[in-house]
């Protein structure tokens, strides 16, 4: 909960002075694997974001946050189509399967028990939170994060207190993606935040240029609370499309028998209740309520 500093008039006896003493509630215990920041996502709910996108290693079974919010897996060569990038070293979301010994972090929706399930809708019947899985840098035991629904993402972007002023595009020492700042929050003096997103032009598009930070620079917004979610793609099938281009992060709630809902972005637009098949594999975001 946001922290408020109260104070209450203490009565003394006799003649003594009335005396202010401040009670001041304690900070909240930030969780193993969380970033510093509190996030409204209803009017009486608030959550931690996890330090990085959920990745997963299916010749280990092995569930981890990225190390960084800017670390992405993506796909390390070329699909045929053009579509590259990614930073983790040695890991590629092509190579999704049982036995791969790379990381993958592109999930066809609900796949909290089986990340390697097949691009095909009627696989998806129902949803297992990836959160359900001990996450080695999490806290390591079952159940302690979970995914936002549809709601929750909508109201972080569109509800809460100074919503608008508070998310924005733009890179860090390069990686384009979308900026959230939590609900109390002080720039740091070094650093400069503009929400919204860049003036797109045609011949530069994607343009992640809105908000520039070196990686000095994100460390500081980063301890005063600020969460990146890296622009990295999709997947369809065995095929990455659209890294660094695109972002798409899932809820936790179905849209119909063969779609669910997420939350999109590219460097002009930001769609919190988005729509798709259940196969396509997005990015996940979990997160600890406070």
């Amino acid at each position: 909960m946001v922290c408020i500093m109260a104070a209450v008039m203490m009565m003394s006896v006799g003649c003594h002075k009335d005396s202010i003493s401040p009670i001041i509630p304690d900070s909240p215990i930030i969780p193993d694997g969380a970033l510093p920041g509190l996030f409204s996502v209803s009017a009486t709910q608030q959550v931690f974001f996890s330090q990085g996108n959920l990745q997963y290693q299916a010749s280990t079974n092995t569930w981890r946050f990225a190390e960084h919010q800017y670390d992405y897996v993506g796909t390390q060569t070329s699909d045929g189509f053009g579509y590259y990038g990614g930073n983790v070293s040695g890991s590629d979301n092509r190579y999704i399967s049982s036995t791969y010994s790379g990381w993958i972090d592109l999930f066809g929706w609900g796949t909290g028990s089986n990340p390697t399930l097949s691009p095909v809708d009627g696989d998806y019947g129902a949803f297992v939170d990836w959160g359900c899985n001990p996450i080695s840098n999490g806290g390591n035991t079952n159940n302690l994060w979970r995914t936002l629904t549809k709601s929750e993402w909508d109201y972080l972007f569109n509800s809460r207190t100074d919503a608008s002023s508070k998310c924005g595009t733009g890179n860090i020492n390069g990686v384009g993606g979308l900026i959230i700042l939590p609900d109390s929050w002080t720039l740091p003096s070094e650093c400069s935040f503009a929400s919204g997103f860049a003036i797109i032009n045609p011949n530069t598009h994607p343009d992640w240029t809105h908000n520039s930070y070196t990686l000095a620079q994100w460390a500081q917004m980063e301890a005063a609370g600020a969460v990146f979610l890296p622009a990295a793609g999709y997947r369809l099938g065995t095929y990455v499309h659209d890294v660094g281009n695109f972002g798409g992060y899932w809820s936790s709630m179905p849209y119909s028998e063969y779609y669910a809902s997420n939350m999109d972005f590219n460097s002009n637009y930001l769609n919190a209740a988005s729509n798709y098949d259940r196969f396509i594999g997005f990015s996940v975001r979990p997160v600890q309520d406070n």
